[in-house]
């Protein structure tokens, strides 16, 4: 039968967790409650007391009782809470997880969830699901519910947003029950075909398009991440956690609003994950020749001097000067020299964006030269190989190309002992 994981403070909570067990065990499934409060007294028993979950953490209840220190005490039973998740789930004892709270309940539950892999259910409802849930969900396939109000007590409001949720929370945890069954664990995610990430942007989507289909040809299933700056904190993550075969990064934008100031970067980690992890990697230069911005009416006024393009209602962009397009091939350099897997660069001469090309608004020999001199550059003597062509990043030769290097490097990682 599938098993359905509460978690939560059942001190401030355990009214509504109750009700909530009633109904997910009429809906045909396991429960098994697990109590990550500290303070006041549990008001429904659980199947893991918090005194079992703080001592998965290394952490003892009674010390963090007597300290009163709500912080502490978080962080002990969140990471308390996500050591008895992965627990449950190891021994098949965890089809689906929810939880309910406000801001403390969420960051308990949340910080638990995303310790589970990805296509695991996990289903969080909560006061704060209305607002900024990035912090929450992280680089996770965590579903956020909003409860519309507060969560204390079951009445006209939370009782139909909680039977929604025990409807949902339960029907995900059959299916993924059986698709376990039927697949097996290890080959759930995937489906038994090794996992390739790729990053695009709508300016090199005919290159990573052809890229992604020669992969599949290849035997690969081909994962899009969309370097929107949670797009590629995402990539990187997962590529950290081992998830990936190999990582086709052709797309790097982010780092350029990184160096810039534009709204879309990743942070200073992008195109670090994979190196770190050495999990085997080609990289490419697209979209390097562009800043992205808000709207129009929104952009600094010290780039407003620069070759602007409306590239939609929500974007603005920017071209990179030669200064900074050589600055990002240090940057690049600079990371992929730290890389501990192997690494390949391919670099397409004739352009990096659907802007860039030849003829094209940001067509630029110069700024593009800069960025290509300073990345070879900066990976000389390394051991990183870099593989020039006479195209555009969009060519579909180009993205074949690029597809077929990964598909090299990673047929070579695989041999090597």
């Amino acid at each position: 039968m599938a098993v359905v994981v509460l978690v939560g403070t059942l001190d401030t909570k355990g009214e509504e967790y109750g009700w909530i067990r009633e109904r997910l065990l009429r809906a045909g499934v396991e429960v098994v409650l697990v109590d990550a409060g500290v303070i006041g007294e549990p008001r429904v028993p659980a199947d893991v007391d918090r005194a079992q979950v703080a001592a998965s953490a290394g952490a003892d209840l009674a010390a963090l009782r007597a300290r009163a220190d709500r912080g502490a005490a978080v962080t002990a039973m969140a990471d308390g809470a996500t050591a008895t998740l992965q627990r449950l789930y190891a021994e098949g004892e965890l089809h689906a997880v929810m939880a309910i709270g406000g801001s403390g309940g969420t960051s308990i539950a949340t910080r638990a969830m995303r310790g589970l892999p990805l296509g695991v259910p996990k289903l969080m409802v909560s006061s704060m699901a209305a607002g900024d849930v990035s912090p929450y969900v992280g680089s996770s396939d965590i579903a956020m519910m909003y409860s519309v109000v507060d969560i204390a007590g079951i009445n006209r409001v939370t009782r139909p947003v909680f039977a929604n949720a025990v409807d949902a929370v339960a029907g995900m945890a059959k299916g993924f029950a059986a698709a376990s069954r039927a697949l097996g664990p290890a080959q759930l995610a995937s489906g038994g075909r090794p996992l390739i990430a790729a990053s695009m942007a709508g300016v090199t989507t005919p290159g990573v398009d052809a890229a992604r289909e020669r992969l599949t040809e290849l035997g690969y299933d081909v994962l899009v991440f969309h370097v929107s700056g949670a797009g590629g904190r995402t990539l990187e993550d997962l590529a950290e956690q081992g998830m990936f075969a190999g990582v086709l990064d052709l797309t790097l934008s982010e780092m350029a609003d990184d160096l810039v100031g534009g709204i879309l970067t990743a942070g200073p980690d992008r195109l670090r994950g994979a190196g770190r992890r050495g999990v085997p990697q080609v990289v490419s230069l697209g979209a390097l020749d562009m800043v992205k911005f808000g709207p129009l009416a929104s952009l600094p006024e010290r780039v407003r001097d620069r070759d602007v393009r409306v590239h939609n209602p929500s974007i603005t962009v920017i071209r990179t000067s030669a200064e900074e397009c050589a600055e990002l091939g240090r940057r690049v350099a600079a990371k992929l020299r730290a890389a501990t897997g192997p690494t390949a660069v391919c670099v397409p001469l004739r352009g990096l964006s659907t802007l860039g090309g030849p003829g094209g608004p940001y067509h630029d020999p110069a700024a593009d030269g800069a960025l290509f001199g300073a990345l070879r550059e900066g990976l000389r003597g390394s051991g990183t190989e870099i593989f020039e062509y006479d195209t555009h990043i969009n060519d579909p030769a180009f993205g074949r190309a690029a597809a077929d290097r990964l598909h090299a490097v990673v047929s070579a990682a695989r041999k090597t002992p």
